[in-house]
């Protein structure tokens, strides 16, 4: 089987790959393209370091009292320095045949921040961006931005390089990112290092690996799909090439046509792309693996509305496709509900956006270390990236503070936890209460109540104490109840810690009725 790499990466970084480790004629000791000047070390927890160096070659790499020794193997080395404590900057040392230092190292927080669209939007498009980008100038947080491309198969290295948080440097880097580790930044006082992994308009099989997608029953078809396209695609290319080689030899044996090579058939498009399974994440997160890391953040889900009800089995493979490759346990896995959009879309339907929060929503409370920031505030009616980068970044900080720091503070909007039915009426309660449930203006919203029929219609809503009770003159045994079950939600739920809720739905039914 044919197999295509880095398709659309610079030459550059092939020759890294190809050089390191592949050629053994390549003998120099080389750090993978992770390690560069400026890079940011996870703190408390061995930090892997790794490269490429001749068949044998002793390898010694040492960070201030830190010293690990290792020979290579089939061209490669990987060390474990023993954990060290925030600080830096440091000096890094790499010495085989020869010696390489890197500068500027710091040891801090190290987060992932991958998605699509909305998490590679540029600080420099995003709201108050003037006056952000004027104030990012920072010696201790550093950002790294990896090269898009696609690949068949996990790549092993990959061209990257770490950069001091400067208006210039940050101008470009993730606005949701950015505000999430300055966040960090000035809560904890440690360095910072954020590593930039996103592609606008991607799905989630394609950051997931193909042995995660392949071990499960739903997700294997898209993997054989792609196989099968793959396959048509290279027979069809080989095809061509034999017609070309008879035209060469033999014009007179083909049919006639204008051509300059007669009977040629045009070639069919490529099945590889950012859109097939698992390419970004063999190009753009396994070349990131073992790296030490705290944990991820993540905002996609745009392109899985079509596929909503699918996406609450896809994502949690996706997360744990991750973990099982990174070997660091149940890294924090820290990512966005989609914003509030009004899709264009004709006729009467269900949403398909609804659906895919609801599937997001599944996924925080089924997935052991993971958390969801709500942004139903933050959202554009007829914009699919809302320039309010910041309110996402400060609530996935938020989070990160709450869980993993353990700082004491409430990150959380409402979560719908249980409902009762009281007669005519359903009351609901809810985790992360937050000082106790609020409401925006005179009177709750966007709340529809169903009877045994399955048809919702629209709701009244009240606060009691730690309830919301929900009812209808319309319905007189209800059964479910829904909130914020729109493309564009627009409840008025919160907490008093000041955060909203997070549009639910009390039942199991299918988008077009049906129960599961």
């Amino acid at each position: 089987m044919r197999e295509r790499i880095f398709s659309v990466f610079p030459a550059a970084i092939v020759l890294i790959a190809v050089c390191g480790f592949v050629t053994p004629a390549c003998a120099n000791v080389s750090p993978a393209g992770l390690f560069t000047n400026g890079a940011v070390l996870q703190r408390d927890q061995a930090v892997p370091i790794w490269g490429t160096a001749a068949e044998g070659e002793r390898v010694t790499v040492t960070l201030r009292d830190r010293r690990a020794v290792t020979e290579a193997k089939g061209g490669q080395w990987i060390v474990r320095l023993q954990s060290l404590p925030a600080g830096g900057p440091y000096t890094l040392s790499i010495v085989g045949r020869n010696r390489i230092v890197l500068t500027n190292i710091l040891v801090g927080e190290v987060y992932i921040c991958s998605g699509q669209s909305n998490m590679e939007w540029p600080l420099a498009l995003a709201a108050n961006a003037d006056r952000i980008v004027a104030e990012a100038r920072d010696p201790l947080f550093h950002l790294c931005q990896i090269p898009r491309g696609v690949s068949d198969i996990p790549a092993k290295d990959i061209a990257a390089q770490w950069q001091s948080c400067t208006p210039a440097t940050a101008r470009g880097f993730s606005a949701v990112a950015y505000t999430f580790g300055r966040s960090i930044r000035r809560s904890l006082a440690v360095p910072v290092g954020l590593i930039q992994s996103a592609w606008s308009a991607t799905p989630a099989q394609s950051w997931t690996s193909r042995d995660a997608l392949l071990a499960n029953p739903e997700m294997a078809p898209l993997v054989t799909a792609y196989d099968q396209d793959r396959a048509a695609y290279w027979q069809a290319i080989d095809e061509i090439d034999a017609l070309r080689e008879r035209a060469r030899t033999d014009p007179n044996g083909l049919p006639k046509s204008g051509s300059a090579l007669p009977g040629i058939p045009k070639a069919p498009p490529d099945p590889t792309s950012q859109h097939s399974p698992s390419t970004l994440y063999n190009s753009m997160i396994a070349p990131l693996i073992p790296y030490g890391i705290r944990g991820v953040i993540w905002y996609q889900g745009e392109s899985d509305t079509g596929n909503a009800r699918r996406y609450s089995t896809l994502f949690p493979v996706l997360i744990e496709s991750w973990r099982r490759a990174w070997k660091q346990g149940d890294f924090p896995f820290l990512f966005v509900q989609l914003a509030p959009f009004m899709a264009r879309q004709e006729g009467p339907r269900e949403s398909s956006w609804a659906e895919l929060r609801d599937a997001q929503l599944v996924t925080s409370r089924a997935v052991p270390n993971t958390g969801m920031a709500v942004i139903t505030d933050a959202g554009e009616e007829y914009d699919l990236h809302p320039r309010d980068k910041q309110t996402v970044g400060e609530r996935l900080a938020g989070l990160a503070l709450m869980l993993i720091y353990k700082q004491d503070i409430e990150a959380s909007g409402p979560v719908y936890e249980a409902m009762q039915v009281e007669g005519d009426k359903i009351a609901l309660r809810f985790q992360h209460l937050g000082g106790g449930l609020a409401m925006h203006g005179e009177a709750l919203t966007d709340f529809i109540i169903a009877g045994e029929d399955g048809r919702f219609v629209p709701a009244s809503a009240v606060i009691r104490g730690e309830a919301v009770v929900v009812s209808s003159p319309l319905v007189l045994k209800p059964v479910a109840v829904r909130y914020g079950w729109a493309d564009y939600p627009q409840g008025n739920l919160w907490n008093k810690a000041g955060l909203p809720a997070s549009p639910f739905r009390t039942d199991t039914y299918k988008v077009n009725g049906e129960k599961k």
